[in-house]
């Protein structure tokens, strides 16, 4: 671990509104204001980063056929899940220590999220924020609660008991973060967590803050089982979606084990380098779903027409993440509500020249292989 006393980190405290003509934009502008290994924490991935890379290329693997004479005007972008009825098809992913990207940490997204309104924060384990600090923004708004389960059993109990009485209405088991993928600018960086973890440092030798990612991953479960969706759907008595699922098989096998919804995820192209693109494995998982249960997509969304594709291909909901951090870093929280209104803004576009009224519709879509 490095010495406590070298490391300063200035994080931007700027809360503005921004203008979001493309949130592929918004990283350029946010490499400006993050301090570089923050930066290169939050934007990079495993590897050569060729699996962020095909986040990105899958979506023109589908093209979205457009339709007329439709009798569609002003879509309803309104959907529910698991009793949840909200605004739009897209909520918050549990991402890590958004104090990377703003002084205002998780808190800061909790304030934009409200402010919008009408959909979920998905709060991570390896927040930088307590959840009383997230409570204080997010204003009663509901909220699901991702962990990184504990080697003690004990723990994690206590780790459940404390997000039930924060509120949480379903659990997001991640599975795919056995270990850290080979993220490799984090390596040349030497990048250590600037600030504690204030919610899984009852399970680490240290608070979170000066310590690596391999170094937390290394002090949490590596073993995650069937036995694991289990234990967590019978303790907490919430719903469990299993994330990080890319092939049929593991969304069977989660299924079988008793997990309330599927979650498909290749972390951002931050673990297993080399992987597909997470839409290109959705079409697969969603026919052996069949379903059974709603399924959650993230990896890769940043425009109206990847959340259609995303639907139209099997997904109930999505989950956006980096764009929302670049909104945070560029302006706080009225940077964040900037961010979710582009998306639900984009998508009404989308859904209007697709000829699409309601997300119903948007599932019933056909969309045209690009690759024939």
């Amino acid at each position: 671990m490095a010495d406590e006393q070298t490391i300063k980190y200035d994080a931007p405290t700027v809360e503005q509104e921004i203008e979001v003509v493309s949130t592929y934009r918004l990283e350029d502008k946010a490499r400006e204001v993050v301090p570089h290994g923050g930066f290169d924490y939050m934007s990079g991935a495993s590897g050569e980063e060729f699996t962020l890379k095909q986040n990105n290329e899958a979506w023109k693997h589908k093209g979205i056929l457009p339709r007329v004479l439709a009798d569609v005007e002003n879509p309803d972008t309104s959907t529910s899940i698991l009793g949840h009825d909200i605004k739009v098809p897209f909520i918050m992913a549990p991402i890590a220590a958004h104090g990377l990207a703003h002084a205002t940490k998780e808190a800061g997204t909790a304030k934009g999220i409200a402010e919008f309104g009408g959909t979920i924060m998905s709060i991570s384990a390896y927040s930088g924020a307590t959840f009383e600090e997230i409570e204080k923004d997010l204003n009663g708004n509901p909220r699901w609660f991702q962990i990184y389960m504990s080697k003690d059993d004990d723990m994690n109990r206590n780790i459940l008991d404390e997000a039930k009485a924060d509120g949480a209405t379903a659990i997001i088991l991640t599975a795919d973060a056995t270990l850290s993928g080979n993220r490799e600018k984090d390596l040349l960086n030497k990048f250590v967590y600037p600030f504690g973890m204030p919610i899984v440092s009852r399970y680490l030798t240290g608070s979170g803050k000066n310590m690596s990612l391999n170094n937390i991953y290394a002090q949490s479960k590596q073993k995650i089982c069937p036995e694991d969706v289990k234990f967590i759907s019978e303790y907490s008595g919430l719903p469990v979606f299993v994330k990080g699922i890319q092939t049929p098989e593991d969304a069977a096998l989660a299924i079988g084990a008793g997990a309330a919804g599927i979650w498909v995820s290749n972390h951002g192209g931050r673990q297993l380098d080399e992987a597909p693109g997470s839409f290109d494995t959705l079409e697969g998982i969603a026919e052996v779903v069949a379903g059974r249960v709603p399924i959650v997509f993230d990896s890769g969304i940043r425009r109206g027409e990847h959340i259609f594709k995303a639907l139209a291909s099997g997904a109930d909901i999505v989950a956006v993440g980096r764009p929302v951090l670049y909104g945070l870093a560029l302006g706080g929280w009225k940077g964040v509500k900037s961010v979710l209104d582009y998306f639900e803004t984009d998508l009404k576009r989308v859904m209007q020249l697709a000829g699409t009224q309601t997300i119903e519709d948007v599932k019933q879509a056909r969309l045209f292989d690009m690759k024939k």
